[in-house]
């Protein structure tokens, strides 16, 4: 079934809110490794690293953390939760992310 969707006019466009991805994640060669899910997770990431800054979310070092749970990016991406892991740990392996568990 193929949908339909109309055209934007004008400053209809600026409605939206964009999630931004670095980027050197498309182009630099360093960064082909990655999948294309992971990147746009990371670029999710970094739209809520604005959040946690607006409510001071610091550690100990004064590094800006994330609160982002798992069922939270499986709701977001419509992913399993063998798959937000999967795309996280991705990340983490990376070096792009640390994970760190919270509560007990």
């Amino acid at each position: 079934m193929v949908m339909t969707f109309d055209y934007y006019y004008g400053a209809q466009a600026e409605q939206f809110n964009f999630i931004r991805i670095p980027k050197a994640m498309i182009v630099d060669p360093m960064f082909e490794d990655l999948s294309v899910n992971a990147k746009l997770l990371y670029g999710v990431l970094l739209d809520r690293m604005n959040l946690s800054m607006k409510n001071r979310w610091f550690d100990s070092e004064n590094r800006v953390y994330i609160i982002y749970q798992i069922a939270e990016i499986m709701e977001d991406f419509n992913f399993s939760k063998k798959t937000a892991v999967r795309y996280l740990n991705e990340l983490e392996n990376f070096g792009l992310v640390e994970k760190k568990r919270r509560g007990l």
